[in-house]
């Protein structure tokens, strides 16, 4: 086992050496521009999972001392970055002293091979990991009694600091999740993420080591900070190592994200591919196989496990063992989610699937695109858009508008509502490409039978109907994604370009709800 390593990186500070004190001065010219960019990506990836998480980001900056420093020297000498930042310095006292311990007590693999990673890189990671975990500990016991969570990123070295991001989220939001267990970690001491959120993350840390690491961080932009999208698609297939790990297989090998993104991506004779797929080690006491294959399919041979998946029904499933569909079987028995050692992957329609564990659903993917399992619509979030967007505080009329939209959310093939307060002036200017209507107040019997054709449903906040099928206009944006359909594409566009208070709610046909406003567009 590698010994640890005093410092994060060379020349050490040698004992004696006069350390930096506290000083209205920044540790390097750019750390609140940094700071910025990173509180810019974070608001973009965790409100692309769920608003109400609210991320916060500062910058913890721990002295790297030489043993032999007083208490009062090594608390003293800790910064953070807004300096204001709610936290007191004497809390990280002991942190570098406690990551050495933790690089000790954990027996974390490394690679032999120093082509791949030299043992002084290797010593690097090893005292990284240990600081974060130590530096974890402490944030944890403050946040104990508070209503947010901190995670602490990776540390690296800048002058003679030890610099990491600290990302705090709404701890309700992000405990109403279901997830595995935590305090997960590969072989080689890397954590492992026991939900979507928790890779997000890690990938947030991942960006923003990667930038640390860069000549003056925060002198120009992020090393060209990724696409949100891409972020939370990259959380995803992190998130699906988990359950590779779990039973076994070797992540970086097994690819379960996008070897489902695939199969679920592929019709049969036209159909889409819906069933389960049950991911255990052959002979699991939860699974009874009802015939086995007499050659395991891969399940990189996807048009192969499409064809088998167009055999299951809504008891009989897919066998797998994270490497090959075995059999065709069934799930029995009471299973102990303790286990960790079952999981489904759900295929609901097509280039659309689940994945779930202990009868929970953790993550939904969509074209490839990996989103929490949200409620379908929250009541909350809905009257406080209502009111934001036409300051509408009548209790009659909103629970009218709840009701349209709940009926709205059942058409199984989706639809689109548009609330706007010239409902009446818009169906007339696109009268060419809708179907006018004598002015109806929406019942769940109308709203039923308007939505079933495809095209938007134009009506008033009174819930009061104007045209339906209305073939959406507006100027094209940046603020649309490529991995949504048509009908959430457009809905940004007219919403953003429509000169009157408006508000659109988009039902997916997998289900997925989104209500769209002026501010959520800008806040994109």
């Amino acid at each position: 086992m590698l010994s640890p390593l005093p410092l994060l990186s060379a020349p050490p500070v040698a004992f004696g050496t006069p350390l930096p004190l506290p000083t209205s001065h920044p540790i390097w010219p750019y750390q609140a521009r940094f700071r910025q960019a990173a509180q810019t990506v974070a608001n973009g990836l965790f409100d692309a999972l769920d608003e109400d998480l609210d991320p916060y980001v500062y910058l913890l900056a721990l002295p790297l001392t030489a043993a032999g420093r007083s208490h009062n020297d090594l608390y003293a000498a800790a910064e953070f970055e807004p300096a204001d930042s709610a936290v007191s310095a004497h809390h990280f006292a002991r942190v570098l002293e406690r990551g050495q311990a933790l690089q000790l007590a954990h027996n974390w693999e490394f690679t032999t091979d120093p082509d791949v990673e030299s043992e002084d890189m290797q010593r690097r990671k090893q005292f990284g990991r240990g600081v974060r975990l130590a530096v974890q500990e402490v944030l944890d016991e403050l946040d104990a009694a508070d209503k947010r969570l901190s995670f602490a990123g990776w540390p690296a070295q800048i002058g003679s600091f030890a610099v990491m991001p600290v990302l705090r989220l709404n701890r309700k939001v992000y405990n109403s999740y279901p997830s595995l267990q935590p305090n997960r970690f590969y072989t080689d001491g890397r954590q492992l993420p026991h939900s979507l959120i928790q890779a997000a993350i890690l990938r947030f840390n991942e960006d923003c080591i990667k930038s640390l690491t860069e000549p003056e961080p925060g002198s120009g932009l992020l090393i060209r900070p990724r696409d949100t999208d891409e972020i939370i698609r990259s959380a995803g297939k992190l998130f699906m190592d988990t359950p590779a790990q779990d039973m076994g297989m070797n992540p970086a090998a097994t690819k379960l994200f996008a070897t489902c993104n695939t199969i679920s991506s592929l019709r049969y004779e036209g159909a889409e591919g819906v069933g389960k797929l049950l991911l255990a080690r052959r002979g699991h006491p939860n699974l009874a196989e009802v015939f086995a294959l007499t050659c395991p399919t891969p399940l990189t041979d996807y048009r192969a496990v499409r064809k088998l998946l167009e055999m299951t029904t809504s008891d009989v499933s897919l066998l797998a063992d994270g490497e090959n569909v075995y059999a065709l079987g069934r799930q029995i028995g009471q299973y102990d989610a303790a286990r960790e050692d079952l999981f489904v992957i759900s295929f609901v329609n097509h280039y659309a699937w689940e994945f779930q564990h202990g009868g929970q659903v953790l993550m939904r993917a969509h074209y490839g695109h990996p989103s929490l399992p949200r409620a379908r619509l929250n009541r909350t979030k809905f009257r406080r858009d209502l009111r934001r967007t036409f300051q509408l505080t009548d209790s009659a009329k909103v629970e009218k508008l709840w009701d349209v939209v709940l009926e709205a959310s059942r058409q199984k093939h989706g639809t689109l509502l548009v609330i706007t307060t010239e409902a009446l002036a818009e169906a007339d200017r696109l009268k060419l490409q809708c179907t006018l209507i004598e002015p109806v107040p929406l019942t769940p019997l109308i709203t039923r039978l308007v939505t079933a054709i495809d095209g938007a449903v134009l009506l008033d906040p009174d819930a009061y109907c104007y045209s339906i099928g209305v073939i959406l206009d507006g100027k094209a944006t940046g603020r649309g994604t490529s991995t949504r359909g048509a009908r959430y594409n457009s809905a940004i566009r007219y919403v953003e370009s429509s000169p009157y208070p408006c508000l659109a709610i988009v039902v997916s046909e997998d289900g997925l709800m989104d209500v769209i406003t002026k501010d959520s567009t800008l806040d994109e």
